[in-house]
């Protein structure tokens, strides 16, 4: 690191340990008490004298050479992880810092040592106070470093991360000639076991102060070995110019002491003299060191400057150019929004041609509606009927002289074949062969369900996928059945029912209009990658189910049971609205003869076992309620997402106990309890064994059923809620609190024994309630409007 970047900062060192924590706390305290910190990490390793082997702990002089060498290496690699960890500390707080590390048998003195070698101005140290019982024992570094560490080091002592007291500096590092040789030669032994960042090298300026403290000590003791010397000779020559020729008389012995003593006398005045220069020289070393350290810090700074002032040119340069570019661009976009605003007044004006266009076509738009499905389906076919006349007359030619060459019964059924084509124009009559050619002459890998009445081939006609029903012919009692079924499906047409496309009188065989997004039962359980089925979707399922069994019941004159109700019976088209398939076949009932205890069919209703009312498999009478047992287990599994097999007996048992929310479908989200608790008991309704007490499929059902769907989108408000219950009251009754219940909810309360207020906690003033006949007529209304 180059000596200007060490000066940017504040230079501070601390003392450091092998507790982590103790560590951390000194370092922290630092980080908030010094601005921008230079922190130098003072660690001193103190040898271990016990030497770990096999044989157990031994001296170190005990054990041999080659194990106190790696177990040596081994505590200096502990070492240095230790003070990785504290500089990782410094590194997360954004202070840079270094480490140097003593070796010493005594910490503190090692510590008095680095501090004397590296000329340390700022010291933090750990210590207890004073008041602490173990202060003797715990806290002989901190005041081994008080007492012995250089005047010139100033040292904060912490504890536990607050500051105790500070030992201020005394005088200016080296200043003192008597400490200059020791000091000497302590720096020279501790450089060579210090290292700064894994390197053993000393600081640039610390280096610098300690040469020149070196050069200017022996410069002064060459001086005052010269004065000695110097007057060791003037003495020396006194002496001997006193020779033995003179020393008989006193005079001359008198003298000779007197001047001696004059020489002493001068040899003290010239070391004062000496001592007083080498102050003076070394303030003015130290004087001219500042003055070094000053200049360099003037010149760091005028680079600085000088880099910043370019760099803040180039910076404008760039932003200049910016500026311009910017500036551009947005007179190329005030050229396009110009450009643009000219096209939307052009387009306001077409707008404003077109309007009564518009107009006139909205006027027309609702009665376009109604027609608009069979005008879709009469262009679907167009085209593929234009292609094919002429080969469906020839082939219908070559059916009726057939049909012809067998005799009366072949002549009746062209006849009934005509009179069906003749009546029902609006379905499309087709020829085996153009459904073998749909379906590859009804290959396998075309059917997609095998039926009790038949199997369904997916095909592809009149330029659209259809699905294909190809009847067993044995089911069908002849022309008229087949009549008959095509007579009564062709006549409805709902929403939520498949829709019939057209015939083969043929091949017995119908042709609807294919459903790509599955079944219920697909979605259900998951056998494709679909959407989550929220409790919105599965009520709206629920309600348009309910529409299309209401539907077929109440159909005349002949009332239409479905007989084979199931999760695979129940399409989706692509905007996920449920449409019922397999409807009318052998399920065709006069509205006379349907709670006829005689009146049965001679064969199984189709579907799964589970899904079966156990009525009709006791006395083959097929009913109404025969449906509404399946649509009771279907409810309950769009609730639970469960199979059928024991799923009535499961939810019976959770209502009675209170504990519905728990086998809820939770892949549904939260469900609402109004919505729950309602769709529960109506599917519990539903599979009721005994038919008489199953509801009825009414409009009023289905109203109540698209109602729940209605509240779960629309907030009720909180008012309409009884505190209770937590439902939506219809019976509002008002206590003496003051507040609003549901009167079947504050009834068991007070019946219960309470004397409170269910709100406030109070006693009651009377336990009389009055009916809240405007609250009452508020909900109703906003039923209504729901």
């Amino acid at each position: 690191m180059a000596m200007d970047e060490y000066e940017c900062h504040e230079m501070v060192h601390v003392a450091v340990g092998k507790s982590l924590k103790k560590a951390a706390t000194l370092l922290q305290w630092c980080f908030t008490h010094f601005s921008k910190p230079q922190i130098f990490l003072l660690h001193v390793h103190q040898p271990s004298t016990m030497i770990p082997t096999l044989l157990g702990k031994l001296p170190a002089s005990q054990a041999s050479p080659e194990v106190v060498s790696a177990y040596r290496i081994e505590e200096k690699e502990d070492t240095k992880r230790l003070l990785e960890k504290y500089l990782s500390l410094c590194r997360a707080a954004k202070v840079k810092a270094s480490s140097v590390i003593g070796e010493a048998d005594q910490v503190q003195k090692g510590i008095v040592d680095l501090v004397t070698v590296h000329n340390v101005r700022k010291l933090v140290i750990g210590a207890i106070p004073e008041n602490c019982m173990k202060i003797k024992r715990n806290s002989s570094k901190a005041n081994y470093a008080a007492k012995n560490a250089p005047p010139f080091c100033e040292i904060w002592f912490v504890y536990n991360g607050k500051h105790i007291w500070t030992r201020e500096a005394s005088e200016t590092p080296r200043s003192l000639s008597s400490r200059a040789q020791p000091e000497t030669t302590t720096a020279e032994s501790l450089s060579c076991r210090s290292f700064h960042d894994g390197t053993k090298e000393l600081l640039h300026s610390e280096c610098l102060q300690l040469n020149s403290t070196k050069t200017t000590r022996s410069m002064v003791q060459s001086e005052i070995i010269e004065a000695e010397a110097t007057f060791s000779s003037k003495s020396s020559s006194c002496n001997s110019h006193c020779s033995p020729q003179h020393s008989a008389g006193w005079y001359l012995d008198t003298h000779s002491e007197f001047e001696e003593e004059t020489i002493d006398s001068q040899l003290i005045e010239t070391k004062r003299e000496a001592k007083a220069a080498t102050d003076k020289a070394l303030a003015e070393l130290l004087k001219s060191k500042r003055l070094e350290v000053k200049a360099i810090e003037a010149i760091s700074k005028v680079n600085f400057f000088e880099s910043a002032h370019a760099h803040e040119v180039k910076l404008r340069k760039e932003a200049e150019d910016a500026l311009r570019a910017t500036i551009q661009e947005q007179q190329m976009f005030l050229d396009e929004k110009e450009e643009i605003a000219r096209e939307l007044e052009r387009t306001v004006r077409s707008i404003s041609l077109l309007g009564n266009c518009a107009h006139e076509t909205n006027h027309k738009r609702d009665e376009a509606e109604n027609e608009l499905s069979l005008i879709q389906a009469s262009i679907s076919n167009l085209w593929h009927e234009k292609q094919q006349i002429r080969q469906q007359k020839m082939e219908a030619l070559h059916w009726l002289e057939r049909w012809k060459s067998c005799g009366q019964v072949g002549a009746d059924h062209c006849n009934g074949v005509i009179g069906f084509a003749e009546e029902f124009p609006e379905l499309a009559e087709f020829s085996l062969s153009d459904l073998q050619n749909a379906t590859c002459n009804f290959s396998e890998s075309f059917k997609v369900m095998e039926g009790g009445y038949g199997s369904i081939y997916k095909g592809e006609m009149l330029g659209r996928t259809v699905a294909i029903r190809k009847l067993h012919p044995h089911n069908m009692q002849g022309s008229s059945e087949f009549h008959q079924e095509a007579q009564i499906l062709g006549s409805l047409q709902h929403p939520h029912l498949v829709t019939l496309l057209g015939v083969c009188p043929e091949a017995w065989s119908f042709v609807y209009e294919y459903l790509p997004s599955g079944s219920l039962q697909d979605y259900l359980f998951r056998k494709s990658s679909f959407l989550p089925l929220t409790r919105n979707i599965r009520a709206q399922w629920i309600a348009e189910i309910a529409t299309a069994l209401c539907f077929l019941h109440s159909s005349k004159p002949e009332t239409i049971i479905h007989g084979g109700l199931t999760l695979e019976t129940v399409l989706l088209d692509s905007a996920l609205s449920c449409k019922i398939c397999e409807f009318g076949f052998s399920r065709l009932v006069k509205e006379e003869s349907v709670y006829l205890p005689n009146f049965h069919f001679s064969t199984e209703p189709k579907g799964s076992f589970t899904y079966t009312d156990p009525e009709f498999q006791r006395t083959g009478v097929l009913t109404p309620k025969s449906d509404i047992y399946s649509f009771g287990i279907i409810i309950l599994q769009l609730l639970t997402g469960r199979t059928p097999v024991g799923l009535v007996g499961e939810v019976r048992r959770a209502v009675s106990c209170g504990k519905l929310y728990p086998i809820l479908d939770s892949s549904a989200g939260e469900w609402n309890s109004t919505m729950a608790t309602r769709l529960a008991e109506l599917g519990l309704q539903c599979c009721q064994l005994n038919s008489r007490v199953r509801p009825e499929l009414t409009p009023s059902l289905v109203r109540e059923l698209k109602q729940l769907l209605v509240l779960e989108e629309r907030p009720v408000p909180s008012f309409f809620l009884c505190p209770i219950f937590q439902e939506i009251m219809h019976d509002p009754q008002v206590a003496a609190d003051g507040f609003t219940y549901e009167g079947k909810a504050i009834s068991e309360w007070l019946e219960n024994g309470h004397e409170t207020s269910p709100m406030t906690n109070l006693k009651l003033t009377h336990l009389n309630l009055t009916p809240n006949h405007a609250l009452r007529l508020a909900i109703q209304g906003w039923l209504c409007k729901s």
